[in-house]
C-alpha cells in the first residue's frame, strides 16, 4: 500500500511538472482596446476599436505566458462616422494599406503567481516597435456562465504616435498616447 501511495504522489508531480500551458481564444465581446489623447489641450479624448482577435497562452505552474492579439483597424470607433473616416486616411492609420494592429509578446513577468507586465512589439501601419504593457489587473478562474476557464487582464502602456508615423497635427494633438486594453478570454 506504501509503495502504491509513493508511486501515484510521484505520477502527480510528474503530470504536474510537465503539464502544458492553456491556450485561450480572445473573447470579442469582451476584449476593448482604447486609445486616449490630448486634443488641443482642451479634452482627453478616447477611442476604441470594436474587433479584436487572438490567442492567449497562460502556464501559471511555469510562470510564461504569450499574447497574440489582432485588431482590426477599420473598426476604429470614435462615436462620430467622419472622424472614423479620418482617421483611417493615409496620415493616421492608412487602413487601406494596413488593415490591422498587431502586438505579439516577446515576454511575460510575473509577480507571485500572476502576471504583470507582457513585453513584445506592437504593429501599426508597418511599423514595429518593442512596447511594454502593464497589467493593473489579472483574473484566471472558472466563467460562471460558460463553465469553463476563463482569463481577463487589463494592460496599459504608452507611445508615440509619430514613431508609428502617425504624427500630423502634433504636438497641438498629443503625440503621447495612452493604449489600454480589457482583455477576457476563453480556454479552448
Amino acid at each position: 500500500m506504501k509503495k502504491l501511495a509513493i508511486a501515484l504522489a510521484l505520477a502527480a508531480l510528474t503530470t504536474s511538472a510537465f503539464a502544458a500551458p492553456d491556450t485561450y481564444d480572445i473573447d470579442p465581446a469582451h476584449t476593448a482596446p482604447r486609445f486616449e489623447y490630448s486634443h488641443f489641450g482642451y479634452s482627453m479624448q478616447i477611442h476604441s476599436f470594436d474587433k479584436t482577435s487572438g490567442k492567449i497562452v497562460y502556464d501559471p505552474a511555469a510562470k510564461t505566458g504569450s499574447v497574440d492579439i489582432t485588431i482590426d483597424a477599420k473598426s476604429v470607433n470614435t462615436g462620430y462616422a467622419l472622424l472614423n473616416e479620418h482617421i483611417q486616411g493615409e496620415d493616421f492609420f492608412d487602413t487601406a494599406k494596413y488593415p490591422t494592429i498587431t502586438f505579439k509578446s516577446t515576454s511575460v513577468k510575473f509577480k507571485g503567481d500572476k502576471p504583470v507586465e507582457v513585453m513584445g512589439n506592437l504593429t501599426v501601419k508597418g511599423i514595429t516597435k518593442p512596447v511594454t504593457l502593464t497589467l493593473t489587473s489579472f483574473q484566471a478562474k472558472p466563467h460562471p456562465m460558460m463553465k469553463k476557464d476563463a482569463i481577463g487582464a487589463n494592460a496599459v502602456t504608452k507611445i508615440k504616435r509619430s514613431e508609428f508615423n502617425m504624427g500630423k497635427y502634433a504636438p497641438n494633438v498629443s503625440d503621447d498616447v495612452t493604449l489600454s486594453i480589457a482583455v477576457e478570454a476563453v480556454k479552448e
